[in-house]
């Protein structure tokens, strides 16, 4: 078991160059700081230098391997062994160019490839019962479901991430030409088309929730809390779990509308590429992962309707 290990000037600069060099996101720079935390204090109880900095200066191949070897042996996922993996050799290749380190301990280490797994996507028929749901709460004049409405549209009709949605400032939206400036990972620009309903749910919003919440202190952000503030990712999160709920849909966390548009877009004939630009993924390999669900759904209706299936 390791022991946890104090604040660390290297880890400090390391998070500073993974946000203004890298431009990572604040959840990534979060876990790759605490699985270097959990590195050194790893090393540290297993007779290495007390401390941080001393410990990761000093850590071997060996070391990590006995590391990532231990957190599989305590069942971790491979998905967190894959990120760990990754966020040792972020950290060392920049400590080796910046002369922090002499050698790079974790040239030869072996990549953990994470678990494929095949995304939780509803039907067009659910995401339809729930966005009518959700335009139906309207009715009492609640910001809120204002708010709700407006955010599950433009999260099936774009297939952006929760914090990208959070993020969003007034500015980002045409809703003459229906186009929104989304930024991604690593502060990665794109524009993203999106439909009618989801420009007359945005309209509804600003027009008659957004107005009566916003402050003195309001910025521009586009969707809001009750307190006038920017929303952030929980509350989004909670709104599309209450939506699913009262809808009376299979539960979805906002990433699985994101999965659910991918998969209805190349269900629709929407080529890889084209869901690559949407969805801001960086490999066309990532994209590829909601192929197998269209091709998992096409199967099951061969063998329904094929009377030679």
């Amino acid at each position: 078991m390791s022991t946890p290990a104090p604040a660390s000037a290297l880890l400090t600069d390391f998070e500073r160059y993974l946000r203004h060099q890298r431009g990572l996101s604040e959840n990534t720079v979060r876990a790759y700081h605490g699985d270097l935390v959990h590195l050194a204090g790893f090393v540290a109880a297993s007779g290495g230098p007390a401390g941080a900095d001393a410990a990761l200066m000093s850590t071997t191949l060996a070391d990590l391997r006995s590391w990532l070897a231990s957190m599989s042996a305590a069942g971790l996922s491979r998905t967190t062994l894959a990120r760990r993996g990754a966020a040792t050799r972020a950290f060392y290749s920049w400590a080796v160019d910046t002369e922090r380190v002499a050698s790079n301990p974790a040239m030869r280490l072996a990549s953990a490839k994470p678990a494929v797994t095949v995304p939780t996507v509803i039907s067009p028929a659910d995401v339809i019962q729930m966005l009518t749901t959700a335009e139906k709460r309207c009715d009492d004049g609640d910001p809120m479901h204002l708010r709700d409405w407006a955010a599950a549209e433009l999260l099936y009709a774009t297939g952006m991430r929760v914090g990208e949605l959070a993020s969003l400032d007034i500015h980002d939206i045409n809703l003459d030409e229906r186009l929104v400036r989304v930024f991604g990972k690593g502060r990665k620009e794109r524009v993203v088309p999106f439909g009618i309903p989801a420009a007359r749910a945005i309209r509804e919003w600003l027009g008659r929730g957004r107005d009566s919440l916003k402050t003195a202190r309001t910025d521009g952000a586009l969707f809001l809390g009750r307190r006038g503030h920017r929303v952030d990712q929980r509350q989004v999160r909670e709104a599309i779990h209450e939506l699913c709920r009262v809808s009376g849909v299979e539960d979805l966390a906002p990433h699985g509308l994101r999965h659910t548009a991918a998969t209805h877009l190349l269900s629709g004939g929407s080529d890889l590429r084209s869901v690559q630009e949407v969805l801001g993924h960086a490999s066309l390999t990532t994209t590829q992962r909601y192929t197998h669900v269209s091709a998992e759904r096409l199967r099951a209706t061969y063998e329904l309707a094929h009377p030679r299936a």
